[in-house]
């Protein structure tokens, strides 16, 4: 069954979490991977791979330059499970 999209975000926060020690609270729909939570390309690259995991998707590498925000993942993620 498909996560909802608060589902992903939640999941996706736990992840980025987990990568970087920044708040789950701090991840938010409307915020850049790299302007607002400071993310490298090598944490980018750690969540997708942990984000394909455990929601059971592929964002393919070229796919991953499009995912600017935490919203355009989440819908990413959420298109790719239906």
């Amino acid at each position: 069954m498909a996560a909802t999209n608060e589902e992903i975000l939640a999941g996706l926060a736990e992840i980025v979490n987990e990568e970087t020690d920044l708040p789950v609270e701090d991840v938010q729909l409307d915020k850049s991977f790299t302007e607002d939570l400071d993310i490298d390309s090598i944490s980018m690259m750690t969540i997708v791979v942990e984000a394909e995991t455990k929601f059971s998707v592929t964002i393919p590498d070229d796919q991953v330059k499009n995912l600017k925000t935490v919203g355009d993942a989440v819908s990413y993620i959420a298109q790719a499970q239906a």
